[in-house]
């Protein structure tokens, strides 16, 4: 297989692996500030860390809506897969996303009502079951799928398994890591030095998981093993667990040193190093164990018009993605509201 037959998957395998990545950066620390509503009482408080996600969380699921579009325009094949084999947690996941979007508008509205600390209890579990879900499809993928003759020949609740729940488990405390770091670059006094200490607890539990997924993973197919114990291979993976220790050492030291920053993007670090991880397992299977990206590929014509499309979109995304940022950009008080 040559030219753009080959080329294409690839290109839009790094396009899809960017977008699952941006997704986890920009949304991941807003569940995880709803994921702490379980630890964080006071009304006032629970307003500010809202306050810092406000101009921003909806945005964040533009990234999920482009990778779904990706599965479905330029793998079909994976798409047809994967969707049948993961559906109860695909939906759970979308259910669990509205409820907390629901909870984040009507929290504000019915206040002071005494219905306003419901919505707080649906943002929060809303929070933790949408991570929850997607630690648990991103087992789904890892471990496997059935197929027989490309198409899905398991049960609905194959993906629910030790390992899923090992990593939906990881993915909410990520998650929560990712909001306790934001909201100590974000806020300022009581609320700034108690997600300090709840960020150094939680960053020992991921560190944690962190390593246990990945001693888990290589046992689950021959394949994983091979790609991370076989030399050369162990030379060009090697970097990623070392670097996943310096980034726990400087986030300790950002933490003891009082920075700001230096926490969320050691947190966003771990993350990326993770997906890269994940990313160097799988290659280049779309569907594990059996079919790789060329299996699951769309036509080259029908790939390169919608990457022409995407060339344009993307730019667009990132413009208005950062400029919002931007905008919001500085520590967030009590007299900051949200209406």
């Amino acid at each position: 297989m040559t030219g753009l037959a080959y080329w294409l998957p690839v290109i839009w395998s790094v396009i899809l692996a960017a977008a699952i990545m941006i997704y986890v950066v920009l949304d991941g620390f807003d569940l995880g500030i709803g994921m702490l509503f379980a630890i964080e009482r006071d009304t006032g408080r629970r307003d500010v860390m809202v306050n810092t996600i406000a101009p921003v969380w909806d945005g964040n699921e533009t990234w999920m809506v482009l990778g779904g579009a990706v599965l479905y325009g330029v793998y079909p094949g994976a798409y047809a897969t994967l969707l049948p084999a993961l559906y109860l947690p695909l939906v759970l996941m979308l259910l669990a996303l509205i409820f907390r979007g629901v909870a984040f508008e009507f929290r504000v509205l019915t206040r002071p009502s005494p219905r306003a600390g419901l919505w707080d209890v649906a943002f929060m579990v809303g929070s933790g079951v949408a991570a929850f879900c997607q630690g648990a499809i991103l087992a789904g993928v890892i471990q496997g799928v059935a197929t027989t003759d490309g198409a899905f020949a398991g049960g609905p609740l194959d993906w629910l398994t030790p390992f899923s729940v090992l990593c939906g488990v990881s993915v909410m405390c990520g998650y929560a890591l990712l909001g306790a770091c934001w909201l100590v670059w974000r806020t300022d006094d009581v609320l700034e030095a108690r997600c300090r200490r709840i960020a150094a607890r939680l960053a020992i539990g991921l560190f944690v998981a962190i390593v246990a997924v990945s001693l888990w993973t290589p046992a689950l197919h021959a394949p994983y093993l091979r790609r991370w114990t076989l030399w050369p291979n162990i030379v060009f993976v090697a970097p990623v667990p070392v670097l996943v220790v310096v980034l726990g050492v400087l986030f300790h030291q950002g933490l003891r040193r009082q920075h700001a920053l230096t926490p969320f993007l050691c947190a966003l670090g771990w993350f990326v190093l993770s997906l890269t991880g994940l990313g160097i397992t799988i290659w280049p299977y779309a569907v594990p164990p059996t079919l790789t990206l060329w299996d699951v590929s769309s036509p080259p014509s029908s790939q390169l018009f919608q990457l022409v499309g995407t060339a344009i979109l993307l730019p667009i995304i990132l413009t208005y993605t950062v400029y919002s940022y931007r905008v919001f950009r500085g520590k967030v008080t009590a007299a900051d509201a949200y209406h």
